[in-house]
């Protein structure tokens, strides 16, 4: 299984990304790469903000305490605004790991929200503004909501997903930053492929098969191509695609996916099903 683990990463890596701005087909120019969205789960609300060129934040709210902890906050402004307008009180800075475009804007953040006095966490020593180093299966609250750290070493050294639920376990989120993402996975940029395998398979792909999968880029066209190059008759897959092209049209998000779903058709969680083709 490693073996085919490696050589999916190699192959995918060998292939030429396409730029996400290539993936929206609107006219109409817009200030980032995606329209923003508000998604709605059982005792907590995410708030899904472009950032960059193909970057994801998000706003982790508590519907009962309105408070809120902000994840991977490269452009502090928008995140600041988008607390502002829905009126919460935001505690917490959740990073997933020390790339600047997902940590960058840690330390601006802080000092424009100096009074709020924010916990900034993350795994790693060179995350910015650190104030508590995580590791694996550590737990915080934000509000009422419980997040567990989830240790997924490969893409950097110290990355962390995040899973969170409400006091029920019900409606499960994660966030994965740059470890899973839509039909994909990170590059394994400080890590081996058994490293990246052990984080997909043998932790995320463990969680309840409903947890909404909140991922740190737009990269599921690209990401989706290769998985036909891969099982280019999954149905899954194919109807995947054409549902994520006609997001794009419209300039929306392709986020989130689902744990059930990426089984369904990411290579790299369906490494035993790849083995036979």
């Amino acid at each position: 299984m490693l073996r085919i683990f490696r050589r999916l990463a190699v192959i995918k890596s060998a292939l030429k990304p396409i730029p996400a701005a290539r993936q929206c087909s609107s006219t109409a120019p817009l200030e980032y790469h995606s329209k923003p969205l508000t998604f709605s789960q059982v005792d907590m609300k995410v708030l899904l903000l472009p950032a960059l060129k193909d970057n994801y934040m998000y706003l982790l709210i508590d519907e009962d305490t309105k408070e809120c902890a902000c994840v991977d906050p490269v452009e502090p402004e928008k995140v600041l605004s988008a607390v502002k307008k829905e009126g919460v009180k935001l505690t917490t800075v959740i990073t997933t790991h020390h790339h600047l475009d997902h940590a960058g804007g840690n330390k601006e953040l802080v000092e424009m929200a100096r009074d709020l006095k924010l916990t900034v966490l993350g795994g790693d020593d060179r995350i910015d503004s650190l104030t508590r180093k995580v590791a694996h299966n550590d737990e915080f609250k934000v509000g009422k909501l419980n997040v567990r750290c989830l240790f997924t070493p490969c893409h950097t050294t110290g990355h962390i997903c995040y899973f969170v639920t409400g006091d029920k376990g019900e409606d499960p989120a994660v966030f994965t930053g740059d470890t899973l993402f839509v039909a994909g996975c990170g590059r394994f940029f400080e890590g081996t492929p058994d490293q990246m395998k052990k984080a997909l398979i043998d932790t995320l792909a463990n969680l309840p098969a409903q947890t909404k999968v909140y991922c740190g880029h737009e990269y599921s066209i690209q990401n989706l191509k290769f998985a036909l190059h891969v099982e280019p008759t999954n149905q899954d897959t194919l109807k995947k695609m054409a549902w994520a092209q006609a997001q794009r049209n419209k300039d929306q998000p392709t986020i989130p996916s689902t744990i059930e779903e990426e089984m369904k058709y990411n290579p790299f969680m369906r490494v035993k099903y790849v083995m036979k083709h």
